[in-house]
């Protein structure tokens, strides 16, 4: 059974930084493209940032410079780093496609 966990969301006051963490079961962690995704209130669900399985990144241009995903395949983890957090980031955050389970929440205030 795929399983896919994310922790680490919290409170911060814009600037501040959460690194937020996906740990994966049920199937080959590295040989899969990972990815973050976030909603935000009355929001559609948007790609934030993906892994490929050969490491290489893309970032949607609203975090580029300031997020950074990176995986663990010995851990089955994937990380996104999230620094210099503007009120903006606030959402639940999730590394199921199209924002499913139940992510974590970050909240940024100004």
């Amino acid at each position: 059974q795929v399983q896919l966990v994310e922790s680490g969301g919290g409170s911060v006051q814009a600037g501040g930084s959460l690194r937020l963490s996906c740990t994966a079961s049920g199937f080959t962690f590295d040989d899969s493209s990972m990815g973050w995704y976030r909603q935000a209130p009355g929001n559609v669900c948007e790609l934030v940032s993906l892994i490929s399985s050969d490491g290489s990144t893309w970032y949607a241009d609203s975090v580029k410079g300031r997020f950074a995903i990176s995986q663990d395949n010995a851990e089955n983890t994937v990380y996104l780093q999230m620094n210099s957090l503007n009120p903006e980031d606030t959402a639940v955050y999730h590394c199921t496609p199209a924002c499913g389970g139940k992510g974590t929440l970050v909240t940024v205030s100004s």
